[in-house]
């Protein structure tokens, strides 16, 4: 389970709305839990250099900055986030294809409705399974 509280959450929707009509990213981190859990400490809201609304490519130098930091405290990557601004939250073909990281959350943030939606998955082996989101 991904812990998302409401404050990182709102994080990510304030950056989605933001990079309107372009797809937003960026990292989160946090901690792991004995029990499994993964909470979300902080995130990390990157430019997406592919300037598109259907695909997203984070700069290496902030990445590398919010790894820097998120280590300086103590915390763990724990995923990435991308927004869709017109399709539901839910893995494209390209996400799937381009996960690279099994143990991540790929978090995606849709504002194809008036309202939110923001759903965490697991992409392993081609494969996009949903993850029980905490808030």
């Amino acid at each position: 389970m991904l812990i998302l509280p409401a404050e990182h959450r709102e994080a990510m929707i304030a950056h989605a709305r933001a990079g309107l009509p372009q797809e937003a990213c960026g990292l989160f981190a946090g901690e792991l839990g004995e029990d499994g859990a993964r909470t979300v400490r902080a995130v990390y809201c990157l430019a997406n250099t592919d300037e598109s609304s259907r695909h997203f490519s984070m700069a290496p130098e902030e990445q590398f900055r919010a790894v820097k930091d998120m280590r300086g405290k103590g915390f763990v990557l724990l995923g990435n986030f991308h927004s869709h601004p017109e399709t539901p939250a839910r893995p494209s073909g390209e996400d799937i294809r381009l996960a690279f990281d099994p143990s991540l959350s790929y978090v995606i943030v849709s504002l194809q409705g008036d309202v939110p939606v923001v759903k965490s998955f697991f992409i392993r082996g081609g494969v996009a399974l949903e993850e029980p989101l905490g808030v």
